[in-house]
C-alpha cells in the first residue's frame, strides 16, 4: 500500500501565483502531492479548519490578514501544522514576526525556475520536520517544555556576506549595543574567539544544509563579559541566516515559573 499524498494548501492573493505555485509542486517527481489554492486568507481559514492539509505555502502582503495572521490563526486549529511564507516582502523586515508565529520556512520569491525549486525542497523539509516548534537540547536537558511558547527575544537577520543586515531593539540590548552600531558589522563580533570556530564549523554548515539549529552558545558583550545565550538559527532560501536568542537563564526560568 502506498502512502497517501501530500495535500498541501497554496495561498496567493494573485490567482495566477497560486495556481503556479500549485503547478511546481504537483509536477515534481519528488513530491506525491496534491493541492489546493485561495485567493483570500478568510477562505484559505475556513478550509484549513473544514479540510485536512500536510503544509500550507503562503504569501505575506495581502489583503484583510497577512500570511502571518494566517498562520496564528491557522495555528489555534493545528498546532503542529507546518506553515511556509512565500514572499517577495524581505525576511529582515518580517523576521520578528516569523519567528514568534513559529513559521516553518521562509522562501523568497524570486524570477525562473530557482525560486520554486528552493520552495519544493522547503516542503519536504517542513513536512518531516517539526512544523515550527523549537525545541533545543538545552530544554530538553533542563526540562523544558517545548509546547509552551518561551519567547527568544533577541532577533536579527545576517546577509549572506556574514554582515547583520536588521538588528532589533532587544537583540541589541543583550550584547550591549545600539541596533545601527551592529548592522554591516559581522557576526563573529558577538561571540569569543573559541565560540566562533564551532559557530563556523558546526551550526552554520548544518543550517545551510536545510536544518534549523537550536541550542546554547556563548555570547561576548560589548564591555567584554559573556553569558549563555539559548539560540535558534534557521536560513532563508536567499541564504540569509535568521536568529532568535535570549539569555539561556532567563528562558529556563520562564518555562520553570511554568511549572
Amino acid at each position: 500500500m502506498t502512502d497517501a499524498p501530500l495535500r498541501v494548501l497554496c495561498v496567493d492573493d494573485e490567482p495566477g501565483l497560486a495556481e503556479l505555485v500549485a503547478a511546481y509542486l504537483e509536477r515534481d517527481d519528488e513530491i506525491d502531492c496534491e493541492t489546493a489554492t485561495e485567493t483570500d486568507p478568510e477562505a484559505a481559514l475556513d478550509r484549513i479548519e473544514r479540510e485536512p492539509f500536510d503544509c500550507v505555502v503562503s504569501d505575506y502582503d495581502m489583503p484583510g490578514r497577512t500570511g502571518v495572521e494566517l498562520l496564528s490563526a491557522a495555528r489555534e486549529h493545528d498546532p503542529n501544522l507546518p506553515f511556509l511564507l512565500f514572499s517577495a516582502t524581505e525576511p529582515d523586515a518580517i523576521a520578528a514576526e516569523m519567528v514568534r508565529a513559529g513559521v516553518s520556512d521562509y522562501v523568497t520569491k524570486r524570477g525562473g525556475v530557482d525560486g520554486y525549486t528552493a520552495l519544493l525542497r522547503r516542503v519536504e523539509h517542513a513536512v518531516e520536520g517539526d512544523g515550527g516548534r523549537f525545541e533545543s537540547d538545552a530544554d530538553r536537558e533542563s526540562g523544558i517544555d517545548p509546547s509552551r511558547d518561551v519567547a527568544l527575544d533577541g532577533l536579527c537577520t545576517v546577509a549572506p556576506d556574514g554582515t547583520f543586515e536588521f538588528v532589533g531593539e532587544e537583540y541589541g540590548e543583550l550584547y550591549g549595543y545600539e541596533p545601527d552600531e551592529l548592522v554591516g558589522e559581522r557576526w563573529q563580533r558577538l561571540h569569543p574567539t573559541e565560540e566562533v570556530e564551532h559557530i563556523r564549523t558546526h551550526i552554520i554548515p548544518a543550517v545551510m544544509g536545510g536544518e534549523r539549529w537550536t541550542g546554547t552558545s556563548t555570547g561576548l558583550r560589548a564591555d567584554g563579559s559573556t553569558f549563555a545565550e539559548s539560540k535558534m538559527v534557521t536560513t532563508t532560501s536567499d541564504d540569509r541566516l535568521v536568529i532568535s536568542v535570549s539569555e539561556f537563564e532567563e528562558v529556563a526560568s520562564e518555562a520553570r515559573a511554568g511549572d
